[in-house]
C-alpha cells in the first residue's frame, strides 16, 4: 500500500501564521549543499533564483529535495512569466513561486493563469507523473492544488509602480513583491537602488498594496534601507545571498591575511 503524504504548507501559509515580517535571503549558487546550508541557518524563507543565477529544472529540483527537511519556506523565481515554464516548475514540486517583471494586471492574472488547474487557469494536468502530487500519492491533489500554490509577482518598473493597486487586487495574488534595482534601473538611476527617488517609488508600492488587502515584500540588503521598509510595513523582505556572502567573506580573508597587491598591472604582489 502506498505511503500517502500531505502538501506541506506554502508561503502564503507562512504569512498568514506570522506575528512578525519574514526575513529571507537569496540562493543564487545553484547547489543543493549550499542551499541546505542556509535552509538550517534560521532565516523564515529563502529564494531560490532561475532569472539571474545557473539554474535549471535538475538543479532547482535537487535544492528542493536538500531544504525540504528544514523549517525555512523555499520560494522559486522562475526567469520569466511563462505558462509551460511554471508548469514544470509546479510538477516539480515548486509551491510558491515569485513571478518576474510583472507590469500590468494582465501580467498579473497570466501568471495565476498559469499556476491553476481548469477552470480557474491554463496548467497541464500531469500529476500522476511528477514530484507536485508525490506520484499520487496526495490524496485529491487535483482538487486541492490550488490551495498547496502561492502566486506572487514582482513589481519592478516604472509601470508597474503605477499599476501596482490594480496587479495587487488581481484575484489569485497572493503577495507582491518589489525589486527596487530594476525599478531603478527603469527610473533611469541604474545601480541607484538605495537612491531617495527610488526608495519614495517603493514606499509608494507598498503603502498600495498594503491598501489593496495583499502581503507586500522587498529586497533590501543595506541594513538602513531594510530597516526603513520594515518600518513601512512590508510583511516579507530579503536581505542577502549566499553568492554575496561568500563573494565578500572571502574577500575579508584575503584582505586579512594577504599583503596589498601593487596598484601596477603585472606586478605580482610580493610575500
Amino acid at each position: 500500500m502506498p505511503f500517502r503524504v500531505d502538501p506541506d504548507p506554502s508561503f502564503k501559509d507562512a504569512l498568514a501564521a506570522a506575528d512578525r515580517p519574514l526575513a529571507g535571503m537569496w540562493v543564487c549558487s545553484a547547489s543543493p549543499l549550499v542551499a541546505e546550508i542556509c535552509a538550517g541557518a534560521g532565516l523564515d524563507w529563502l529564494l531560490i533564483d532561475a532569472e539571474h543565477s545557473p539554474n535549471g529544472l535538475e538543479s532547482i529540483l535537487a535544492q528542493l529535495q536538500a531544504v525540504r527537511g528544514y523549517p525555512a519556506t523555499a520560494v522559486v523565481r522562475p526567469p520569466v512569466n511563462d505558462a509551460v515554464l511554471i508548469k514544470q516548475y509546479l510538477d516539480l514540486g515548486v509551491q510558491s513561486l515569485l513571478i518576474p517583471m510583472v507590469h500590468t494586471a494582465s501580467d498579473a492574472a497570466a501568471a495565476v493563469a498559469a499556476a491553476h488547474y481548469p477552470p480557474l487557469g491554463v496548467r497541464g494536468v500531469g500529476s500522476a507523473l511528477a514530484r507536485s502530487a508525490r506520484w499520487n500519492r496526495i490524496p485529491d491533489y487535483l482538487a486541492r492544488a490550488s490551495e498547496t500554490i502561492t502566486v506572487m509577482v514582482q513589481i519592478e518598473s516604472v509601470e508597474a509602480v503605477a499599476n501596482a493597486a490594480a496587479i495587487a487586487g488581481t484575484a489569485g495574488i497572493d503577495a507582491v513583491f518589489v525589486g527596487p534595482s530594476d525599478l531603478a534601473a527603469s527610473m533611469g538611476l541604474l545601480g541607484q537602488q538605495d537612491h531617495p527617488d527610488v526608495v519614495a517609488a517603493v514606499e509608494r508600492t507598498i503603502c498600495a498594496v498594503k491598501a489593496a488587502g495583499k502581503p507586500v515584500g522587498v529586497n533590501a540588503f543595506a541594513e538602513a534601507t531594510a530597516r526603513r521598509y520594515l518600518d513601512a510595513g512590508v510583511d516579507f523582505i530579503l536581505v542577502g545571498a549566499d553568492v554575496a556572502l561568500l563573494a565578500r567573506g572571502s574577500e575579508a580573508l584575503a584582505a586579512t591575511y594577504l599583503p596589498v597587491p601593487s596598484t601596477r598591472p603585472g606586478t605580482p604582489a610580493s610575500y
